[in-house]
């Protein structure tokens, strides 16, 4: 498929009779105007393309209803305003994400991992509105009373994981697919819990944005699965994070590839 024939798709199951089409060819981009709230989207159509190749409709289906929701999201903040702080929630990205919303208002946001960093969002139900300074005197909050929200918010996500044993390690998943798996790598309390169930080294892993993964890593064939394994969630996922595991120790993360490198200097050093 080509980027023509996607915006043609995209007009006959979104409809033009609410949404202006702006396709921009020499960026490859798609820009989506919505007629009754004057809001709209930029889309960039290579991404989509790239997934088109292994998923097919679905990944057509998936960004339809992402346009969808969004959409649905504005319409209701227009309507209604913004909800209360018991409805924010945070939201791991990677750090090559945009700090900042389409209409140039920066992000609340906070560091996390050189490869990951913290969002916050409003949970409306089916979607979720990321929190951007200009909605902090609306909500009549401070940032750090975003903060505080969504670490108390995090804590009462269920954390029901599923096992696996692959070549004598073990592997936890949890996947509720409520837009917060990844998110519950904050939950300290849950981290912590895990690891004392934990007989190798702890791995934590959050390829995208729908599932968390946690390794009871036990022998190298542990690591080269892991590595396989995030790499496929990584490439698949709706909202990719990081293909990068990190090793979880005494409330640390930190990512596999530095603690090797820092392992091999240590026993440089002690040669």
């Amino acid at each position: 498929m080509e980027s023509k024939q996607l915006v043609a798709e995209l007009k006959t199951k979104l409809g033009e009779a609410n949404f202006t089409f702006t396709f921009d060819e020499k960026h490859d981009k798609l820009r989506l105007e919505h007629k009754k709230i004057g809001r709209g989207m930029d889309i960039s159509l290579p991404e989509i393309l790239t997934k088109y190749e292994t998923k097919k409709q679905q990944a057509i289906d998936e960004v339809i209803y992402t346009i969808e929701q969004t959409f649905l999201a504005m319409q209701q903040e227009e309507e209604k305003g913004f909800g209360g702080l018991a409805s924010v929630y945070p939201i791991i990205r990677s750090t090559s994400f945009p700090k900042k919303s389409n209409d140039g208002h920066a992000f609340v946001m906070t560091d996390h991992t050189a490869e990951t960093r913290i969002y916050y969002a409003l949970d409306l139900g089916t979607t979720y509105r990321l929190i951007d300074e200009s909605m902090l005197p609306k909500l009549n909050v401070t940032e750090e009373h975003i903060r505080e929200a969504a670490r108390f918010s995090v804590k009462k996500l269920p954390t029901s994981v599923k096992r696996d044993e692959v070549s004598g390690n073990i592997y936890y998943f949890l996947n509720q697919n409520d837009g917060y798996d990844a998110s519950r790598i904050l939950n300290e309390s849950f981290l912590k819990e895990m690891e004392s169930q934990i007989e190798g080294e702890m791995t934590v892993s959050v390829p995208h944005q729908d599932v968390l993964i946690i390794g009871d890593i036990r022998n190298e064939v542990g690591y080269d699965v892991l590595a396989q394994m995030t790499m496929h969630f990584f490439t698949v996922g709706a909202v990719p994070i990081t293909s990068l595991s990190f090793v979880y120790e005494n409330g640390h993360l930190e990512p596999i590839f530095i603690l090797a490198k820092n392992k091999v200097k240590k026993e440089q050093e002690e040669k």
